[in-house]
């Protein structure tokens, strides 16, 4: 999400006369793109900020901003006490970042943090380098107020983009030789342009281009239809593969968290999307530790993790954010407590990764081929549409973006190996 608002910003810019820099040395606008979901990267910007305060000193025209979901939370500390920045600029506000450099460049300090309950930025065409994957934000901001998150004050309410400026750009998008297309909001499912929902834009998209796989991120159980299921089961190019987060097996963290569903619930979806979608793959976020978890709540997340069996999982240690409901609960998990049990997720759900791929050898898979091999240019890399890393010897012929049907002959718990059939 972060990358496809650096595509929008890169995009304004373009537009009003500014072209990007490889090297940071001739930059006179430097521009960092932020995340408050967790603490580790908030601190992670102070220590990059430090290193480009060395930019500034030896260019005076260099003007350093900050943008995203940490402009509001940082702005006082960044502009005013710290002196370490020109502007800090929120996600409702990207459109006046021409304005703001302008001032900035005048000698003005620019803030503007102000969250919208209508800018989708559905005119405004993202500036995309060549390439095989394209990410496309189709909603802004979120509704569902979990506790332990800052998204609702740090993006705003929700609000879709409509589906006749969505369409326009993927026929663009195809236009280009684009073929991996990930459409993004915080919650995709609760989609909504005058009646039309997720699956109805995902059935639009779909037909544009058959030769484009289409992927979704992040889904909330408490919105999954059947619809939407049905809607990925009869398009070929919907992939496979769907991320529902869980984030914890107890049904009491669940409720302290404002997650607005069981695991009964949940495991009901699984069960259902199984029976509709043939070999659908799944992923999850599993926060580690949140507020009075106990021993007992630990284990109900690993037994979660051992039913349903994720192809993938993002796993986290709880950090209190600022401004959320649970930030005034007692963060009383301690640091090695935490630590250990998300160990203990990470362990467990590298063997069920494991254990999926061992079973897949031997089966034949239509792959995406994304480029050379991260290890080695002798071998490429590919996709599956159930989001697999599939590595295969290089062969003469072979360009990215080609589909290609490959035999899986060996497996980690992360990558696929296999030869051209």
């Amino acid at each position: 999400m972060n990358l496809a608002d650096t595509e929008l910003v890169m995009g304004i810019l373009q537009n009003k006369g500014y072209s990007l820099t490889n090297e940071i040395t001739e930059a006179n606008v430097i521009l960092l793109n932020t995340c408050s979901i967790r603490d580790n990267a908030e601190q992670r910007i102070y220590g990059r900020l430090g290193n480009l305060k060395k930019y500034k000193e030896g260019k005076q025209s260099a003007v350093i901003g900050i943008l995203g979901c940490m402009a509001e939370r940082l702005r006082k500390n960044l502009i005013e006490d710290k002196k370490m920045v020109d502007l800090v600029v929120g996600p409702d506000e990207y459109r006046r970042l021409p304005e703001f450099l302008d001032g900035a460049f005048a000698g003005e300090k620019g803030i503007g943090v102000k969250l919208s309950r209508t800018e989708t930025y559905d005119d405004i065409i993202p500036f995309r380098e060549e390439g095989l994957s394209a990410w496309l934000s189709v909603m802004r901001g979120c509704d569902k107020f979990c506790t332990y998150c800052v998204v609702p004050f740090t993006r705003g309410r929700e609000r879709s983009r409509s589906l006749e400026s969505i369409i326009p750009e993927i026929k663009l998008l195809s236009e280009r030789g684009f073929k991996d297309v990930t459409l993004l909001g915080q919650n995709v499912n609760s989609y909504n342009d005058n009646g039309k929902d997720f699956a109805d834009l995902l059935a639009a998209c779909a037909a544009v281009d058959r030769d484009i796989r289409f992927r979704f991120s992040t889904s909330h159980p408490q919105d999954m239809s059947d619809k939407l299921l049905y809607t990925i089961a009869e398009n070929d190019n919907l992939c496979n593969y769907i991320h529902l987060p869980v984030q914890s097996g107890s049904n009491r963290i669940l409720e302290l968290m404002n997650r607005t569903y069981t695991i009964e619930h949940y495991y009901e979806l699984i069960d259902k999307a199984r029976k509709i979608i043939p070999g659908v793959s799944f992923s999850t976020d599993i926060i580690s530790g949140f507020s009075t978890e106990t021993y007992e709540d630990h284990i109900a997340t690993l037994d979660v993790m051992m039913k349903v069996r994720y192809d993938g999982a993002y796993m986290f240690k709880y950090s209190p954010r600022e401004g959320t409901k649970a930030f005034n609960m007692e963060d009383d998990i301690d640091e090695e407590t935490k630590s250990k049990r998300l160990s203990e997720i990470i362990d467990l759900q590298q063997k069920i990764s494991f254990e999926i791929n061992q079973e897949m050898i031997g089966n034949v898979e239509k792959i995406l081929i994304e480029g050379d091999s991260k290890k080695s240019n002798e071998f490429l890399a590919g996709r599956t549409d159930t989001n697999k890393i599939v590595i295969i010897p290089k062969l003469h012929g072979i360009k990215i973006g080609d589909y290609l049907k490959v035999k899986i002959n060996r497996a980690t718990s992360g990558t696929l190996f296999g030869d051209l059939i």
